[in-house]
């Protein structure tokens, strides 16, 4: 993940001129499905971000699209899987396969299955896949919203000393 984290950084190189650039790539990386706040925080490690500034910028990147998710992403398959557009129809494949693959997770425990699956950073798990998972299995919208923002904030305080090597700093 360091080395697409890396080449994200570089992609948007031109932002750290900016006052709060380093802020701006921490907070596109940390919208982004996939990296999420995982990949926010690897990178504002890497730009020397300050921890707190860094903390927040992530986590209000990684929140701000569950609402919507949780909202439209069904709706946004359905047109997807109906359109005469194929890379659209495989892409929507796709979503519902990464889902299938990880529902029984989440089925098996409820609500606090996708705490877990949010918050235990790991390769496929976050808030995006937690939430597709939630839409498609037709789960309470406002309970998958606080299971998700509590692993929002599970992942954040892992990755946090990840990053930022504050195990390494308390053993020394």
């Amino acid at each position: 993940m360091e080395t697409l984290v890396e080449s994200i950084i570089n992609a948007f190189s031109g932002l750290i001129s900016l006052k709060f650039g380093k802020e701006l790539i921490v907070f596109i990386i940390s919208i982004l499905p996939i990296l999420e706040l995982r990949g926010g925080l690897l990178a504002a490690s890497l730009l020397n971000v300050d921890p707190v500034n860094a903390y927040i910028v992530s986590m209000i990147g990684n929140i701000l699209p569950v609402p919507f998710i949780l909202l439209f992403i069904t709706k946004i398959l359905e047109w997807m899987e109906k359109s005469k557009i194929k890379w659209m129809n495989k892409i929507a494949k796709w979503l519902h396969k990464k889902a299938d693959k990880n529902k029984e997770k989440i089925e098996k425990y409820g609500y606090f299955g996708l705490f877990l699956f949010v918050g235990i950073p790991l390769p496929g798990t976050g808030a995006w896949t937690g939430c597709l998972i939630a839409s498609i299995l037709n789960l309470n919208r406002k309970k998958a919203f606080y299971a998700t923002l509590c692993g929002i904030i599970m992942a954040s305080i892992i990755m946090m000393i990840i990053s930022y090597g504050i195990i390494g700093n308390i053993i020394r």
